[in-house]
């Protein structure tokens, strides 16, 4: 009887697996079916805010700037994983606590060698 419970539960998944990859698949069909075959050439220019464009499209930006911000998603990944581990925190035991400590410090360590490296110096 257990064992035709848990085939039944797959089942299930198994048929909202199935039904997902339909929708997404029979999306895409509808709109390919739907699509514009020779699109107007202004419908396909670049468009900024209205403005025309002028100069070159590569503008080149200080690398400070994408590093800093990786570093706060980093940072801010961090306290997702620290929040619910200090929820549970009495429950899970030392192995946890160490296992967290490591985890920190590994944090710890990537945030002095980007101090190091002179990511946080605006020049």
């Amino acid at each position: 009887m257990g064992q035709a419970l848990v085939i039944k539960d797959y089942a299930f998944v198994g048929l909202f697996f199935v039904f997902g990859i339909a929708f997404v698949a029979s999306a895409f069909i509808v709109s390919w079916l739907l699509r514009p075959r020779a699109p107007n050439p202004v419908k396909t220019s670049a468009y900024e805010c209205g403005e025309v464009l002028k100069g070159c499209a590569r503008v080149q930006f200080n690398v400070s700037y994408y590093l800093v911000a990786l570093l706060f998603v980093i940072f801010d990944i961090e306290v997702l994983f620290l929040v619910p581990w200090a929820v549970v925190f009495r429950e899970m035991g030392i192995v946890s606590y160490i296992e967290m400590m490591i985890f920190i410090a590994i944090l710890i360590f990537g945030l002095i060698y980007a101090w190091k490296r002179g990511v946080f110096e605006w020049q």
